[in-house]
């Protein structure tokens, strides 16, 4: 008895001396967790142009509608069939809420719903009627909007490397800016939206995401569904288009923007929006690699700058330092 006594203080010690280790081990691996699923949210959008390629001979304007449309039929089935238990307690859960508190959660659901609403119909314009190049540049400008709104707006703090990362991706995008000052605009109005859309939702919490995600894609069917009879189409004729709308509004909607959602809860808007060079870095590659399209010297200056500076930015998850369980 004295021997197990004996033994049971040192191993007493132990674990008060292993406790903080313990405790950062578990911090670190639950931020790696968020910071995986943001990651990989970003590398599926990647794969974007793969699914949206084929359907390059229907109007971007159909494109969009029957995304959304189809994204919030199947969004509100999965909530109000099979969900509706979590759909019963987050409406508990919301009435319970102080009425300041049930305010802001409905500003920020219906605002990101109009903010994604606008930054689908606006990239759908600039795609149309601008350039490609310009929708593809509101990609490179949102990474670096992002970081700086949450920077004023959230209080999001960001470390040298961090701010030396967001300068390498200004200079970046004023290389692939030359000779299209217009481009720039309008990726601006894109760019921002989205980067709204991004830091408004970190600060969105108390209800399931999915559920959040549910109110937006259908707020945001409701503002499309005037439009559709004016300015749609021929209904398509074509199964494999729409097998291609399923494939975009299941794996390229809907699960990536979940993904963003549930990420927010454990990783920083700055971290989310540096992250999101990961969609055009990839577009890059199959552009260059599957589509066989032409690089220009700036080009490859300005996403090698990009590319680096993702390594910056994220230098202390990369690394494994301690300050990155701080997140």
């Amino acid at each position: 008895m004295n021997l197990i006594l004996h033994l049971s203080v040192p191993i007493k010690e132990a674990r008060v001396a292993l406790a903080p280790q313990i405790k950062q081990f578990f911090a670190f691996m639950k931020f790696s967790k968020y910071y995986l699923i943001a990651f990989f949210s970003f590398v599926i959008w990647g794969f974007f142009s793969l699914a949206v390629k084929p359907l390059h001979n229907y109007p971007s304007l159909d494109i969009l509608f029957y995304r959304v449309f189809l994204c919030g039929i199947i969004m509100a089935l999965i909530s109000f069939v099979f969900r509706i238990r979590v759909l019963k307690e987050n409406m508990a859960i919301f009435r319970n809420m102080p009425v300041d508190q049930q305010k802001r959660v409905t500003i920020l659901t219906l605002s990101g719903g109009f903010l994604l609403t606008f930054n689908w119909f606006f990239f759908i314009y600039v795609m149309n009627h601008i350039s490609v190049k310009a929708a593809s540049f509101a990609y490179l400008v949102c990474p670096i909007l992002t970081t700086v709104i949450a920077f004023f707006v959230l209080g999001e703090k960001l470390s040298k490397w961090q701010w030396l990362a967001v300068f390498m991706s200004v200079i970046s995008c004023v290389l692939l800016s030359f000779n299209s000052i217009a481009d720039v605009a309008y990726s601006m109005i894109v760019a921002t939206s989205y980067a709204l859309y991004l830091v408004s939702q970190r600060k969105n919490s108390g209800l399931d995401k999915f559920l959040v995600l549910t109110v937006q894609i259908l707020f945001a069917s409701l503002l499309l569904l005037p439009f559709y009879p004016s300015y749609s189409a021929a209904l398509p004729t074509d199964a494999t288009f729409y097998w291609l709308i399923l494939l975009i509004a299941i794996v390229f909607t809907i699960v990536p923007l979940y993904m963003n959602l549930y990420a927010l809860q454990g990783v920083t808007s700055s971290t989310m929006g540096i992250m999101l060079y990961i969609n055009p870095l990839m577009n890059f590659a199959i552009a260059l690699t599957y589509f066989h399209e032409q690089i220009n010297q700036f080009q490859i200056i300005a996403y090698s700058l990009i590319l680096v500076s993702i390594v910056v930015f994220n230098e202390r998850f990369i690394f494994r330092r301690k300050s990155a369980v701080a997140g």
